[in-house]
């Protein structure tokens, strides 16, 4: 394991630079063979989707998701070394055993507000998340929980802490990302106490230095240490278009997670068509489906539902 972390480590640069600007060789080659006609379709699935019904039987389960249709994981549950209390490298041997590979990883640090006295904190708990990560050859750790961001001020602090988190996640041969949810798309303003969501904010007289928690996030973070795990329906759900924020920065959103309000395609309100087009159009190699508002132990036949669609989408390649 030791060889293939220093391995990944030695071309962390090349592999990186190509994922984020989606446009070097290496990431068109992949391409080309993930996607060619005869090849099935990768799809990814997040676990916590299935929540507490996947480790009623674990190994039974992972085989269930493969039998499904996914190829790859997104992780969730990471504490201290382990998956929901199970040691990550047994949790990997499952998921191998079942024909799964385990692309990448939900994971938060422990505190939600930043500030210049807990920066060290942060920076330590990353360092191991990203060492264990490393250890089952993870590509990606990627934060899920929106730390406090009340200001201007409190963003930037943000951005510095996750490029921190990128600088670390690439020295250990990874790469960090930050998914969103829907307060992301709220507004800031210099000074400010608190998030202004919706539309009619500041009721149409939007105070000067206003900016949009997720543009700035965008905008301020490091492209060579951050990449973005668009949630779009999370971007809906924040009355912006998914489709328009692939277009605007395609070298920086190089995830995607692929939601509905419950069951893939079920609800009408998304767009999944023209969401696969950019993402074939901006060489997108990996996407998770997740679901959420299934009511508990119905989890494996809402995953099923939505593979299902997936699979029979002519849009899906």
């Amino acid at each position: 394991m030791q060889n293939r972390r220093k391995f990944i480590k030695n071309v962390s640069a090349v592999s990186l630079g190509g994922m984020l600007a989606g446009r070097s060789e290496l990431a068109n080659a992949a391409s080309t063979s993930i996607f060619s006609v005869n090849a099935p379709k990768k799809i990814g699935l997040q676990i916590y989707s299935l929540g507490k019904e996947l480790y009623k039987d674990l190994p039974g389960g992972l085989k269930r998701i493969s039998q499904m249709g996914y190829s790859t994981l997104e992780l969730a549950g990471y504490k201290d070394g382990k998956i929901n209390n199970l040691e990550m490298s047994e949790f990997h041997k499952m998921a191998e055993d079942a024909g799964l590979k385990i692309i990448s990883s939900h994971l938060n640090p422990p505190v939600r507000e930043y500030t210049a006295s807990n920066k060290g904190l942060i920076a330590d708990f990353w360092k191991k998340a990203a060492d264990d990560h490393a250890n089952i050859g993870v590509t990606y750790i990627v934060q899920p929980g929106q730390p406090l961001t009340r200001s201007i001020e409190e963003v930037s602090l943000v951005c510095e802490v996750f490029n921190e988190a990128g600088r670390i996640a690439k020295a250990t041969g990874l790469i960090f990302g930050y998914h969103n949810h829907e307060m992301e798309f709220a507004r800031v303003i210099p000074g400010g106490k608190e998030m202004f969501f919706g539309r009619r904010a500041f009721g149409g007289n939007q105070p000067e230095g206003t900016e949009v928690i997720y543009d700035k996030f965008l905008r301020q973070t490091d492209p060579e240490l951050v990449i973005f795990e668009l949630d779009v329906y999370w971007a809906v759900m924040g009355q912006n278009d998914p489709v328009e924020y692939m277009k605007k920065y395609p070298n920086r959103i190089r995830l995607l997670h692929i939601k509905d309000k419950e069951v893939l395609g079920q609800s009408g309100m998304m767009n999944f068509e023209k969401i696969f087009e950019q993402l074939y159009r901006y060489n997108i190699q990996d996407y998770f489906v997740e679901l959420e508002g299934i009511s508990s132990g119905k989890q494996f036949e809402g995953v099923k539902g939505c593979v299902d669609y997936l699979l029979r989408a002519s849009f899906v390649k």
